[in-house]
């Protein structure tokens, strides 16, 4: 990260400038942010308000007409942001040529036992062409340090780096994103959602902001809805049950879209099971949304419009082995998890020489795979040489992992999936790519019928690119 001005230099940095006034509020644990301010000097020059609503009922007879509710929470950063905001207009509109901005955060940092998770929402509202309509930023922190004064400093940090990035660079929400974590360690601190709205930000898609903080390193992961909008990892997955498909999807196919409902008809069998508590997505490897070391950003846009259509939430994340993926979620209150993969994957899973930097090997990493709550449903593939369908039978692997292949069975840890018809397991990513190159309208087989017009109607992946 870049690391130009300290946060004392930027705290000073704001107040000397004579273009801003505003509020800072801050409840819970961060109470950082007015303090760096304060400490630098000049703060009358910029701060109108600050306000420290540490107890509850305070916090909800500010920013919730007293009712009470979630305190570190989206909803209450954005109350908060609007309500200090509102009270600088119903106060200083006439009275103050400066343009204002309300900052605020709520936040949890770790309790005396240590037993939770730090984390925090923050928020800035700035004045850009609209007085009346701001621009806003907001975004979710979890806090990675086990001592709370050093969570403080954190948050105090990224409170300044927030404010400073919102006032001085708000007309491009990138620049800000990549100031956010100026003089802080990554190790630190993770950002893994952020959202930005505005009469000034209308150009920006927060998606490919939510995209740059996994390729910044500032999050492994991020997870949109079904309609597309990008949600807050722990808020999208608390008590889910949770189905992963990883793919290239680009874009999402015919035998895409049979293995989860192939495995959502499964996971309906769960005694547990409800539609309104289950999630299943697609997840694309940050890997492979990359073009000569840089991210495609059309074509990530174009396969999560292509998803959405079909209903599908979707994950992007940089996880490369799947019991890293599996580790990410634990950290999540999620019901139970199902993993659903591809035969040749499951072989490359048992292959021990992509553990060997695991003092484990192996065994660590399956141990880790298939945790208490987690199955894997294993579908075939077929052999293009011979036509013949391979199923994962005990035949098919090898004397060293077949004890292992039969332990995982006996413990019902893995599901096989067969009642997918074997023509269609013979569509590949390869193929498909082949007949959007080659506008061949035969594509319409192999994927769904809306996935095709909308390819071709927008000439999406190159579509017909070799006959140009």
């Amino acid at each position: 990260m870049a690391n130009n001005l300290s946060i004392k230099e930027k705290s000073l940095h704001i107040n000397m400038d004579s273009l801003f006034y505003g509020a800072i509020a801050e409840i819970g644990g961060g109470q950082e942010t007015a303090r760096h301010l304060f400490q630098a000097g000049g703060a009358s020059n910029t701060v109108a308000k600050s306000i420290s609503a540490y107890d509850k009922l305070f916090s909800d007879h500010f920013y919730n007409q007293g009712t009470p509710s979630r305190y570190v929470a989206e909803d209450r950063v954005k109350k908060m942001v609007d309500y200090e905001y509102d009270e600088l207009i119903n106060i200083l509109d006439k009275k103050n040529n400066q343009k204002f901005f309300a900052f605020a955060n709520t936040v949890e940092t770790l309790n005396f036992s240590k037993t939770n998770q730090g984390n925090g929402w923050l928020g800035i509202a700035v004045e850009g062409s609209d007085r009346y309509h701001p621009n806003k930023f907001y975004i979710h922190v979890k806090l990675h340090e086990n001592d709370t004064l050093l969570q403080q400093y954190t948050l105090g940090a990224l409170g300044i780096n927030l404010i400073h990035g919102g006032l001085f660079q708000w007309e491009d929400p990138r620049k800000i994103l990549l100031t956010l974590l100026d003089n802080l360690d990554v190790d630190r601190v993770e950002i893994d959602y952020i959202y930005v709205e505005g009469p000034d930000l209308k150009w920006c898609d927060n998606r490919l902001l939510n995209l740059m903080l996994v390729s910044n390193d500032m999050t492994p992961a991020i997870m949109f809805d079904q309609s597309g909008k990008v949600q807050q990892p722990g808020d999208m997955l608390y008590k889910k049950n949770v189905i992963v498909l990883r793919g290239y999807f680009r874009p999402i196919n015919n035998l895409g879209m049979e293995f989860i409902e192939d495995s959502l008809a499964n996971f309906k069998r769960d005694e547990d099971y409800k539609p309104d508590n289950t999630i299943a997505f697609c997840e694309i490897s940050l890997k492979y949304l990359m073009c000569d070391e840089e991210v495609d950003e059309k074509d990530f846009l174009h396969r999560v419009d292509l998803l959405n259509m079909m209903g599908q939430s979707v994950m992007v994340s940089k996880f490369y082995r799947y019991f890293q993926l599996v580790k990410y979620f634990t950290q999540f209150k999620l019901i139970k998890l199902r993993l659903v993969v591809g035969l040749p994957t499951f072989d490359k899973i048992l292959d021990s020489s992509n553990y060997t930097d695991l003092r484990g090997g192996l065994l660590e990493a399956t141990g880790a795979l298939f945790q208490e709550n987690v199955k894997m449903y294993l579908y075939p593939y077929i052999d293009m040489n011979t036509g013949e369908v391979i199923y994962p039978e005990d035949a098919h692997f090898s004397e060293t992992n077949k004890l292992l292949w039969q332990y995982l069975m006996a413990t019902k840890k893995i599901l096989v999936l067969k009642s997918i018809p074997p023509q269609n397991l013979e569509i590949s990513s390869e193929y498909i790519s082949t007949l959007i190159d080659n506008g061949d309208e035969s594509l319409i087989n192999y994927v769904p019928e809306k996935v095709f017009e909308h390819i071709k109607e927008n000439r999406l992946f190159g579509y017909n690119r070799n006959n140009k």
